[in-house]
């Protein structure tokens, strides 16, 4: 019996989105589909003499809709964006209070790397413009990197592990990977995912330290990785959390498997050593194939990291070629970030939503912005492609450093 057979599968049964794209999977699915890009100028107050011009915003997002007042007044955007996502992810998933065994028997993990910008930088004035007295005690809770993960825990009563991880644009796979453990050590379901809100004035000038931000003015050529135009990568807000059950328990309930989080695989290379990636973004990919016991073959498509910078471009090329071998120039590659932005922790979260609907659907998304491809890839760009993907590769790498592969299969597929 292999490693597999014996384990306890973790499966996602549940998506739920907050994206530029719009808020839910449809609105999600049809523009990343579509080949759809959503950047546009930074239009949020304060941003205007800022040198960040290009950005993936959130737009029409009223809270107030789906959070009540109570948690709103405690929290910042990004906890706004994950309670949303939760709510529209257990919905997707059909799974309400009578499918909670015990509150112990569900988790919660997330991932954050840009914390409470906009309920920070509020407090912020009202310290140094008004006084320490005119400081909300919630400030202390509001800004931290784990504050979706209790709030969600506390509006659903979901009392089982939880926990948060900050590894920046690796994170969100991380989270996803970590979720999956907990289901294999015992607990039935995890909410997962990651949200993020970067785009307050003082979040912003907390980036314009990195010099893989793009500071071009015109929405089609911001984000262009994969290409001799490549400047950087345009940031955005949003992101996705996903329903993950172990697969006898979800099945027991009824529930639709949509996917299967089959491997996963993480490396540390060191802060913008984008050349050094090649061999820490390799050994990942070999990594999660090997936990999933798939061969190079077998891998349908490729959601990219695709930064936007020639160097880390360069090395992902490479590292594909490496632990994919001769398969790495005949897999699809696809980047639907340069439609929606690069969301920091969830970019790679979002990224597994769609491939997700990408193999539920038999399409693979183009790449939005781009057109001339300068690396031996075959990136999917123009215009969708039809295929029938049955295993996703999705790769998230950090500005920090951190490298991260997760291998998905279709849900339903044998093997999975």
């Amino acid at each position: 019996m292999s490693g597999r057979q014996r384990r306890r599968n973790a499966v996602i049964t549940g998506l739920g989105v907050v994206s530029p794209h719009g808020i839910g999977v449809e609105a999600f699915w049809k523009a990343t589909s579509d080949g759809t890009s959503s950047l546009g100028p930074v239009t949020r107050e304060g941003c205007g003499d800022l040198p960040l011009r290009v950005a993936g915003e959130v737009r029409g997002f009223e809270p107030a809709g789906t959070v009540e007042e109570r948690y709103l007044v405690q929290t910042d955007r990004f906890t706004h964006f994950a309670l949303t996502a939760t709510e529209l992810a257990l919905d997707d998933a059909r799974f309400g209070r009578a499918d909670v065994a015990s509150p112990f028997s569900v988790g919660v993990v997330t991932a954050a790397g840009s914390g409470g910008g906009e309920f920070g930088q509020r407090e912020l004035q009202n310290l140094w413009g008004q006084g320490s007295r005119y400081v909300g005690p919630y400030q202390s809770i509001a800004w931290f990197y784990a504050a979706s993960t209790g709030q969600i825990s506390i509006r659903n009563d979901f009392k089982g592990p939880c926990g948060v991880v900050a590894a920046d644009e690796a994170g969100g796979l991380d989270a996803l990977a970590h979720a999956a453990l907990t289901v294999r050590g015992g607990t039935d379901t995890v909410v997962c995912g990651a949200t993020e809100a970067p785009l307050a004035p003082y979040s912003i000038v907390c980036q314009l330290g990195y010099p893989e931000l793009s500071r071009e003015s015109e929405p089609d050529r911001a984000y262009r990785p994969f290409t001799d135009a490549a400047c950087g990568f345009a940031p955005a807000e949003g992101g996705a959390v996903l329903l993950v059950e172990e697969e006898r328990a979800a099945r027991r309930r009824g529930a639709d498997v949509r996917a299967t989080v089959a491997g996963h695989a993480a490396t540390f290379t060191g802060a913008s050593r984008w050349a050094e990636s090649r061999e820490g973004l390799a050994r990942a990919v070999r990594g999660a194939l090997a936990e999933a016991e798939c061969r190079p073959e077998e891998v349908d498509v490729v959601f990219a990291d695709a930064l936007g910078v020639p160097e880390a471009d360069r090395a992902e090329a490479l590292a594909l070629a490496d632990a994919l071998g001769p398969h790495a120039r005949r897999v699809p590659v696809t980047a639907p970030k340069t439609g929606t932005g690069r969301a920091y922790c969830a970019a790679p979260v979002l990224d597994v939503a769609a491939a997700v609907l990408s193999m539920e659907h038999g399409l693979i998304p183009p790449t939005p912005n781009v057109h001339e491809v300068h690396h031996d890839l075959d990136l999917v760009t123009g215009r969708a492609r039809a295929a029938r993907p049955r295993t996703a590769l999705v790769l998230g790498r950090g500005l920090m450093g951190g490298n991260s592969a997760l291998v998905l299969r279709r849900g339903g597929t044998p093997g999975a």
